[in-house]
């Protein structure tokens, strides 16, 4: 098929980039960045959800395919690892836990104990999810760009996209801080950048920006074992002797920020033994795309030039939507997995 440009390196780019280049498709990933994953990639908690949690839209009908795509994955990529924990979750009060949905069940305090032996104090009740999983999101998104070039795919990263180049309607390619890049398909799966891309085409993208903040933490291996999710933080460890932490998001100065992220940590010290010696290395807010009604995913022109995938949870689903989106380009037929994420096309 002829060329595909792919616009951001995150893991959504990264993930259609490597899926095309695997087809044997001439794809180009342009990254503003200085590398894969700079951007809201980079501060995400990176929870893998096996069941539970909202699914909007066609996300519904993506997320069950999740972890059997990140199996596959491993299977591809020798340097992919998937912490396969589980997760435990509860709230305040045994009365605000949800109720158990498929795969998930509601355990007491002492096997909320043997799962995390480190917690002070156990909660009376948890839901545990036994086949949730974390990746570490950064080193995912360079596996799969540095597999994609190993698939002949162009990588250019310091590039950032500064508008598509149409000509009597018909899509010719992107125009770059570098320069201008030919193309008949052009991929946008720049986040929340994506709606500006696409202002020329009058397309229909409700995508809002919800920030999140995540702050990196160094902690004895194994302090954490499996993904925590209670009412002061979330955590995991992403690899060992670091954790990330969910740190509420809050308005103002950086100076409240880092009282934010400092008051996270000391929720976790409070929350299990040996964690004294833990120490923030960092923190960052990322603006995570959200469109409004779930993933959007498709065609955005009639002449089928200008594709666009955007997503919440896009760790848990971009290596289903990387492998769809690669088919339904190579074959030309479309995937009816993505029928209910399709944007309007003007």
């Amino acid at each position: 098929m002829p060329a595909v440009v792919v616009v951001g390196a995150g893991i959504v780019g990264s993930s259609v980039a490597y899926h095309l280049a695997r087809r044997g498709v001439s794809v180009t990933l342009l990254e503003q960045g200085p590398a894969p994953a700079t951007g809201v990639t980079a501060g995400s908690f990176a929870w893998i959800r096996s069941a539970g949690g909202h699914w909007p839209g066609g996300a519904q009908d993506l997320h069950e395919y999740a972890l059997a795509d990140y199996q596959r994955l491993e299977a591809e990529l020798p340097h992919v690892t998937v912490r396969r924990t589980g997760s435990l979750t509860w709230s305040g009060t045994p009365a605000q836990d949800s109720r158990p949905g498929p795969g998930q069940f509601r355990i007491g305090r002492s096997d909320i104990a043997a799962l995390e032996p480190n917690l002070r104090h156990p909660p009376d009740q948890a839901i545990h999810t036994p086949a949730d999983a974390g990746v570490d999101p950064t080193a995912l998104a360079h596996a799969l760009v540095a597999a994609a070039g190993a698939h002949g795919a162009t990588v250019l990263h310091d590039t950032a996209v500064i508008a598509l180049q149409v000509t009597n309607g018909r899509l010719q390619g992107v125009l770059t801080s570098t320069g201008f890049h030919a193309a008949a398909t052009v991929v946008l799966a720049a986040g929340t950048n994506v709606p500006k891309l696409c202002e020329q085409l009058s397309a229909d993208l409700a995508i809002a920006a919800s920030p999140a903040t995540l702050a990196r933490v160094t902690a004895p291996s194994g302090l954490v074992k499996t993904i925590v999710a209670n009412p002061d933080f979330e955590v995991r460890e992403v690899r060992d002797g670091e954790l990330v932490l969910v740190v509420p998001c809050v308005e103002g100065t950086a100076a409240a920020l880092e009282q934010a992220a400092q008051d996270t940590l000391q929720h976790l010290q409070t929350t299990f033994r040996e964690s004294d010696q833990c120490r923030l290395l960092g923190y960052r807010v990322g603006r995570r795309p959200m469109p409004s009604h779930g993933p959007l995913v498709g065609y955005v022109t009639h002449d089928q030039s200008v594709y666009v995938a955007v997503m919440h949870s896009a760790i848990t689903l971009a290596p289903t939507v990387g492998r769809l989106i690669a088919d339904e380009l190579v074959t030309g037929r479309p995937a009816p997995e993505l029928r209910r994420c399709r944007p309007r096309a003007h």
